[in-house]
């Protein structure tokens, strides 16, 4: 596999967000690839725009001309961009409709996204709405003194990004110096039979749960939050996994690194929005391969678990075998809310890539007293979405409780 000649260069977001005080726009960058495809653009309000096609019978092709009713703005819009257009409803992600925009067109142009976004800016037709719900609340709550000062301090975080966009040479000599055996056959069966015999040492010690706990004696707290420490830097060799598979595909690394993720959670990261252009089978295997890397560490966890006598390394131990093990479900499981790599892999294989936000705002009309109507398919998953989601959330969160329970005994 041949190195590029040049590295790409990084690309430079910036997004117009809407401030709520006087309704005027600011710029803000965003700072790294995980923020970027995180963001969920919101277009202005209906009655703020105007569309109309405009079709063009010497090239056979339609185009749209989208209006600014209060700049008096004009823009045109290629087919291509018009579906972004459509959504850009403030609950999509730029992931999102990647996906959706490959599942739609079978390919995906890398530019199109950044500079539909950069024409819509010009235009004043776009503001973005927060991440995540707690940022949501911060925003509509920002006039209060405290709420402003944990905004600014979120936003301050989202800006403590260490990340490289030169990464993919030193993906592809790690692939050479020993990462393709991870996706050998050989090195496949053997993670297969070391999973079995963790998770059996793991049913094992779970047996014996009031014993095994009870080797933390007074250091309860503080041993479990040296399992949380070092399971963190497991998250590194989950993503750095990613990396290496799609350097085993023949697909870039666009970037690796460190970031807060919505302002508060620390996370590693990589750019794998290159796989889009591999077959469905690679984009599986590259989701799994990295979660499967908290299986393998569970297991090897468990078995030092299970020979060692009772005592402090064996309570550290299986609680380390635990919280892996509890990663690679949450990874893989798609049926939590959480837009991890098992849920990617539904939604891609459904052909529904915001399947949570579309399953989300139907439980939220119902909820307001909207009919259902008619029981269609889409309606029928939805409400298995929701309904497996709550209920695996309400077993994880009773299991953990259980936990804490058994090791504070």
């Amino acid at each position: 596999m041949s190195e590029p000649a040049a590295p790409t260069r990084r690309a430079k977001l910036e997004l117009l967000v809407r401030k709520e005080a006087d309704d005027s726009f600011e710029i803000k960058e965003v700072p790294s690839a995980l923020a970027y495809v995180q963001s969920r653009p919101q277009r202005v309000p209906a009655d703020a725009f105007e569309l109309a096609e405009v079709a063009s019978r010497v090239a056979g092709q339609r185009n749209y001309i989208l209006k600014n009713r209060e700049t008096e703005r004009f823009l045109i819009l290629s087919v291509h961009e018009r579906f972004l257009w459509e959504r850009m409803d403030g609950r999509t992600s730029l992931q999102e409709m990647a996906t959706a925009y490959v599942l739609e067109y079978g390919e995906f142009d890398f530019d199109i996204i950044p500079n539909l976004i950069r024409k819509l800016q010009r235009a004043q037709l776009l503001t973005m709405t927060p991440t995540s719900r707690l940022r949501r609340a911060l925003a509509r709550n920002r006039r209060k003194r405290v709420v402003k000062a944990v905004e600014s301090t979120l936003l301050v975080l989202e800006r403590v990004t260490v990340s490289s966009r030169r990464v993919h040479p030193m993906f592809v000599r790690l692939y050479r110096w020993g990462g393709r055996l991870i996706f050998t056959k050989v090195v496949t069966a053997l993670a297969v039979i070391l999973a079995i015999a963790g998770l059996l040492a793991g049913v094992r010690l779970t047996l014996h749960a009031d014993a095994v706990t009870a080797g933390f004696g007074a250091h309860l707290w503080l041993a479990l939050v040296s399992v949380k420490l070092l399971f963190f830097f497991t998250l590194a060799a989950h993503q750095i996994v990613h990396g290496l598979a799609l350097v085993h595909y023949g697909r870039r690394v666009r970037e690796f690194g460190f970031t807060f993720l919505h302002g508060f959670v620390p996370t590693f990261y990589v750019d794998v929005t290159d796989i889009f252009m591999a077959q469905r089978r690679a984009r599986v295997i590259t989701a799994v391969s990295g979660a499967a890397v908290h299986l393998v560490l569970g297991s090897i966890w468990f078995l030092i678990a299970d020979r060692s006598p009772a005592g402090f390394t064996q309570a550290f131990a299986a609680a380390s075998g635990m919280i892996q093990l509890q990663a690679f479900v949450l990874a893989l499981y798609p049926f939590c809310f959480i837009e991890m790599d098992g849920y990617h892999i539904l939604v891609d294989a459904l052909g529904v890539p915001t399947l949570k936000q579309d399953a989300l705002a139907f439980i939220g009309r119902l909820l307001r007293g909207d009919r259902p109507g008619t029981l269609t398919r889409e309606k029928a998953l939805w409400l298995a979405y929701v309904a497996l989601s709550g209920v695996s959330i309400t077993l994880f969160i009773a299991f953990n409780a259980w936990l804490i329970v058994q090791a504070m005994r």
